[in-house]
């Protein structure tokens, strides 16, 4: 693996930027491994609650939406946390980090609205080998009709409130609230979090949706027992979204960690977040329906990325795009000083053509003589 692509965010090192984000891909000891095996640089495990949390899931619980040409573009799911204990949890965090030492291991976790409770979970995964913690601010379904999920990360006074009550055990470790994208402006819970001591913020989570209807049975999809409700969207689709919410947390919090996450499905993909801020990416549907070998791709097209334009290392393009956004005002002035300045030209040049042009026979010889002459020719 290239050194060129190690990167050091909030003093952890990632040996690639590349980051399996908190799901189905991350649900175990044996599937981290899997993932680390395949050569992607760090794994945020699926989000952990206490044992005495109840998390219960139902089958089938995802749902595919497909471009006419039948490929897939969006993703949605209706699951929730993990299943498994925090007793469970723990063994698997020892065991990843025995076998794989030198990559990151970070703890995701959720709790209700207690404090006794976030720093239970949040000590004993630090304690189990994570390196640091991502707090589930922004689960869209399920968690949050019981205030739990994004039903925190909407209410920045609690997001900064909960982080706190997380960094003041994390032991200086790094602590990362993870976004919701369902709300109105992003910036508003990154700050709450910052102020609640937060070394960065992952953003975004999944979009609240409805991946379709089917119109045989009028039932809305994933259909489970003929019902369903609304769920996390993902993959590709989602990406110009993320982007742009990435984006704005970048561009109000100059300097600030961001773990870009939204539709990552190849290198391309994720290149553009980190041009747009993010210090490392996130995919958690891409390694889902392309396996965890699509790291392969991002590693070698990043690495050509970065020979084409001249990066050194991953930190110089990350925020790189981000002089080249502006308002739309902005837009306008520009295009009109670009237009004003080509009449300008154009006005310049036909003066020096007229005074060019040769007027009585006394005017002959003042200069080259094929100029003057050119100058009176209609059709030059």
């Amino acid at each position: 693996m290239s050194s060129k692509l190690a990167i050091t965010i909030d003093g952890v090192h990632y040996p690639n930027p590349f980051v399996i984000g908190s799901g189905p891909p991350s649900t175990n000891a044996k599937i981290i491994k899997k993932a680390f095996a395949a050569g992607w640089g760090g794994v945020v495990a699926k989000t952990v609650a206490l044992t005495s949390t109840e998390v219960s899931n139902v089958q089938p619980r995802y749902g595919k939406l497909r471009s006419p040409s039948k490929d897939n573009v969006g993703f949605q799911n209706i699951e929730l946390i993990s299943d498994a204990t925090m007793e469970d949890w723990e063994d698997w965090f020892k065991e990843v980090k025995d076998a794989y030492p030198d990559r990151v291991l970070v703890g995701s976790i959720m709790e209700s609205y207690d404090k006794g409770r976030w720093q239970e979970v949040a000590g004993r995964c630090l304690a189990a080998g994570c390196d640091s913690l991502e707090l589930n601010f922004s689960c869209p379904h399920g968690h949050p009709e019981t205030g739990m999920g994004a039903a925190m990360g909407q209410n920045p006074a609690m997001c900064e409130e909960v982080t706190a009550w997380v960094v003041e055990v994390a032991g200086g470790k790094p602590v990362w609230a993870k976004m919701t994208p369902n709300i109105t402006d992003i910036t508003a819970p990154a700050r709450a979090a910052r102020a609640g001591g937060a070394t960065g913020v992952s953003a975004i989570n999944t979009i609240l949706a409805c991946i379709g209807i089917n119109l045989k049975t009028l039932k809305p999809q994933p259909t489970v027992e003929g019902h369903s409700t609304f769920g996390g969207y993902s993959y590709l689709a989602v990406k110009p979204i993320a982007l742009r919410m990435v984006a704005e947390i970048a561009q109000a919090l100059p300097g600030y960690s961001i773990s870009g996450i939204g539709g990552v499905t190849c290198a391309n993909d994720a290149i553009e977040h980190m041009l747009v801020g993010a210090n490392n990416v996130q995919s958690c549907t891409g390694p889902m329906l392309q396996g965890f070998d699509m790291v392969q791709e991002m590693i070698d097209g990043t690495l050509a990325f970065m020979d084409q334009h001249g990066f050194d290392k991953v930190e110089d393009m990350v925020g790189a795009s981000l002089p080249y956004f502006t308002t739309h005002h902005h837009l306008v002035e520009l295009q009109a000083e670009k237009r004003a300045k080509r009449e300008a030209a154009k006005a310049e040049k036909a003066g020096q053509a007229n005074k060019k042009m040769i007027r009585s026979d006394t005017e002959w010889g003042t200069g080259d003589v094929r100029e003057e002459a050119a100058a009176l020719v209609s059709n030059e």
